[in-house]
């Protein structure tokens, strides 16, 4: 069939380019003229400028470098030892001890990130010396923060999904409040997995001496008022319907700034570096959906993902077992592409599918999230191994072998997303009613 034959030829050129060490956005560009030269009588270099520009001129966009800038803010902050500070008497108490103020501070620090990376580095910062330091075996301490960190790309602000938004052209905010309850189920599916840890291997846990009544657990709470505060801010004016997600991005960057300059750790170096930082990733990930935009298009013109869809619509295919297949389809890909890349690389294809199999694309962004997330520790590419293994030295292998019961958490949380599917779609359903109504 000619589309398999399109197909053999941008996947070849595609990993040819990769494969020399060509940026992620340049080789996306490079198919896309391949394509649009080779297959259709259209000028490319006309046809693809003006494309780009009218994709990158959207003010969604603007969400993305400033919810990364405030993620770069907080991550130069005091907000790390604040917040194991304030979880650490509550979390004692619970089976599994302080293994779970790896979960729970990664889930509370990705309401403020939206960088899987970020979150983990900001969160391990702290959470690795003092579990070590009270006896906590490292399988567990390395492989929870590896999982618990990912939750950073699904919990609102999530970079993943504003780039997913902005390529199917859904509403930002909706998805980010579809991503809010999967994301605390995750959690709890993690926090389950350490309590069943504690019970099976009672003697590796160890016996927290140190006593503190309610008040003192209290009163070690304030320290997790700003963070707190900062959550409510960005997530609740969006949730209220007050400010849209780039508004809520740009409350967000005020208050890490305020929250870093009453902390005192404002410093005009930390400012400096937390610009440059965002500079960089931003700039990173505007590249890669040029790329990705010069790509829709010239795979619109061949029409390639029409075709695809058509001879996908043939095969009959359920909804269970094309979900099963774009599962394992974007695992595979997650060994060799960042999530970002994987999103954008595929959406031209994906998104007629999913269309024409009658599948939400607000439900879909969750459901692409979630396996997105399990790229980030899956080898050779999950760059959450990658950073813990800058952090602890330790090899690949056993970083990757200590996040596998993760791995296996995730793939249930997707099946709990297809056989549920109101976990994704209640809490936007409902707003919708609710702003018709109003």
């Amino acid at each position: 069939m000619e589309e398999f034959y399109l197909i053999s030829i941008f996947l070849f050129a595609l990993f040819f380019l990769l494969g020399t060490g060509v940026w992620v956005g340049l080789a996306l560009f490079g198919v896309a003229y391949l394509g649009l030269e080779m297959f259709t009588s259209r000028p490319a270099g006309d046809a693809m400028l003006t494309r780009i520009w009218t994709g990158s001129s959207s003010w969604t966009l603007t969400a993305l470098p400033l919810f990364i800038w405030m993620g770069e803010i907080l991550y130069r902050s005091r907000l790390s030892q604040d917040m194991f500070r304030g979880l650490a008497p509550w979390m004692s108490r619970l089976p599994g001890g302080l293994v779970h103020t790896n979960i729970v501070g990664c889930t509370i620090f990705a309401a403020v990130s939206g960088s899987s990376a970020a979150t983990l580095t900001t969160v391990g910062k702290m959470s690795i010396p003092e579990l070590r330091k009270r006896g906590y075996p490292e399988y567990m301490i390395i492989g929870t923060l590896a999982g618990a960190a990912t939750l950073g790309l699904m919990i609102p602000p999530s970079l993943t999904l504003i780039v997913y938004g902005v390529a199917v052209e859904q509403s930002i905010r909706a998805l980010f409040i579809a991503g809010l309850l999967p994301g605390l189920v995750l959690a709890l599916l993690f926090m389950t997995y350490v309590a069943a840890w504690s019970f099976v291997r009672k003697s590796e846990v160890p016996v927290i001496a140190e006593k503190m009544s309610f008040g003192e657990k209290i009163a070690e709470s304030r320290f997790l008022i700003p963070v707190i505060i900062l959550i409510l801010a960005v997530i609740g004016s969006m949730y209220g319907g007050i400010a849209t997600a780039t508004e809520a991005a740009a409350i967000g960057v005020i208050g890490s700034l305020l929250l870093a300059g009453v902390q005192g750790s404002l410093t005009w170096k930390a400012f400096v570096e937390s610009l440059l930082g965002a500079t960089r990733t931003s700039a990173m990930i505007a590249l890669i959906l040029m790329g990705a935009t010069a790509l829709t298009l010239a795979m619109g013109f061949t029409g390639l993902p029409r075709a695809l869809a058509e001879w996908i619509d043939t095969l009959q295919l359920s909804r269970f077992s094309l979900l099963v297949a774009l599962m394992f389809f974007y695992i595979v890909l997650g060994m060799f592409l960042d999530g970002i890349s994987s999103v954008v690389l595929t959406m031209a294809i994906v998104q007629p599918m999913i269309v024409n199999a009658g599948i939400d694309l607000i439900w879909f962004g969750i459901f692409i999230v979630v396996v997105v997330e399990m790229a980030q520790i899956t080898p050779p590419i999950g760059f959450n191994l990658f950073v813990l293994q800058g952090m602890t030295k330790h090899e690949m292998g056993y970083i990757a072998k200590t996040a596998l019961p993760l791995f296996g958490i995730m793939v249930v949380m997707v099946f709990l997303l297809i056989f549920f599917p109101e976990i994704a779609t209640y809490l936007p359903d409902n707003m919708r009613q609710v702003a018709g109504g109003g």
